[in-house]
């Protein structure tokens, strides 16, 4: 495996957290597999929630924590938005079908630790830290088509 740079971000309110989340959706094609990590209320769903709706979603945008999966049609494309934080081994994984689910999609997985090896790999891993007004995040490209994707990011809009 390629060990490709991190990018990361200090400091992020809300308000950034979204827009960070809004470009990236404007930058991506699927399929793709976002690995969103880090601790309870650290911003995973809000993240999860700003790509989805940044993609054309018009409806609600829920937390998938107890049905594990939700799936949303945009733009001729399909969301899928995991939250494994209920999961207590990786097999759970096999009643979902995920093989079938993933294919073509972009994919968004919260707490991916809980899933892995069930879980395809990453294209990008974002690890979240923080709460309330104040969180870091380490943005990591796991390959080229990331890679790609984090280079087109206007990282001066982050500046602190």
């Amino acid at each position: 495996m390629t060990n490709y740079q991190s990018f990361r971000l200090e400091k992020l309110d809300e308000t950034g957290l979204t827009n960070l989340a809004v470009e990236l959706a404007g930058l991506i094609t699927p399929p793709l597999v976002i690995y969103l990590s880090g601790p309870l209320g650290a911003g995973k769903t809000s993240f999860a929630r700003a790509f989805v709706q940044a993609l054309g979603y018009p409806g609600r945008v829920k937390s998938p924590t107890y049905s594990l999966v939700e799936t949303y049609p945009v733009n001729g494309a399909v969301v899928v938005h995991l939250d494994l934080y209920r999961i207590n081994d990786p097999a759970e994984l096999e009643y979902l079908g995920l093989d079938d689910i993933l294919a073509n999609t972009l994919c968004l997985v919260e707490w991916p630790e809980k899933g892995l090896p069930a879980l395809p790999d990453s294209d990008l891993l974002i690890e979240l830290d923080g709460s309330g007004d104040s969180r870091d995040l380490i943005l990591t490209p796991n390959n080229e088509k990331a890679l790609t994707l984090m280079e087109s990011v206007a990282w001066s809009a982050y500046r602190i």
